[in-house]
């Protein structure tokens, strides 16, 4: 069964950080787990992080504009085009982790066949992973344009100001219909502690949860960080780390 994981929230909230941080906690705690990353955001950030090449995307694939490694097959039939091609994009950034970068996608009521054929194959294709963890583009709205799964843990990264909190609460309003019966919780990123009570009120008028948060430090130590991860992930809706 795969366990999904969506990053969501204004651009610079440290969504890419998050991601991979968290990337390195699963990977190290579900050591022989397959694990997809997929870069939803129009930035590509997460794949530029990664040193991916941003010709290699869906959207190459969808406009005819991905260079393949191989000729294409002959006789295969567009589904088969379109597996084959995911095959084609996918790159592998690690032992058991593999990343897909999609860039543009298209609106849900375009009529072109080759969109539906892409959702079908992307569910597919994201159902060989234990584990899918999305960098997403604002909300989740982008990321149901490109495929409609359900997501288990939805994640608002934000600061702890009052607009930022404000804006959040407007991604979750967004988010609540993609997200399914999966949890949809924040991570206050960079917080200095004096700002967490009036965060912490701000988030409960706003009725959301608050999933944990992250000091803002100039020096602070990589084991800390991995200790906060930690202690996010086991309030989250996704298999516990055994102990």
């Amino acid at each position: 069964m795969t366990s999904t994981i969506a990053f969501i929230g204004k651009s610079g909230s440290g969504k890419t950080t998050l991601a991979k941080a968290f990337l390195k906690l699963i990977k190290s705690n579900f050591q022989n787990s397959p694990i997809l990353m997929i870069d939803n955001d129009l930035t590509l950030e997460l794949s530029d992080s990664f040193g991916i090449k941003t010709r290699n995307t869906i959207y190459g694939v969808k406009s005819g504009k991905h260079e393949y490694k191989t000729g294409i097959p002959e006789g295969m039939s567009k589904q088969e085009y379109i597996e084959w091609a995911l095959e084609d994009i996918v790159v592998e950034i690690d032992e058991n982790v593999d990343m897909l970068a999609s860039w543009f996608v298209t609106p849900k009521d375009c009529n072109c066949p080759s969109t539906k054929l892409m959702r079908d194959s992307l569910l597919k294709f994201i159902s060989r992973y234990e584990f899918v963890i999305f960098d997403c583009e604002y909300d989740l709205k982008y990321l149901n344009l490109l495929v409609d799964c359900p997501i288990d843990e939805a994640i608002i990264v934000s600061r702890a100001d009052k607009k930022s909190i404000a804006l959040s609460a407007k991604i979750a309003e967004s988010s609540r219909k993609y997200a399914y019966d999966g949890q949809l919780g924040v991570i206050l990123n960079k917080i200095k502690k004096e700002e967490l009570n009036n965060a912490t009120e701000l988030l409960n008028s706003f009725e959301l949860n608050l999933l944990g948060y992250l000091e803002r430090f100039e020096n602070i130590e990589k084991q800390d960080v991995k200790d906060i991860i930690e202690i996010i992930y086991s309030r989250m809706n996704l298999p516990q780390i055994e102990r």
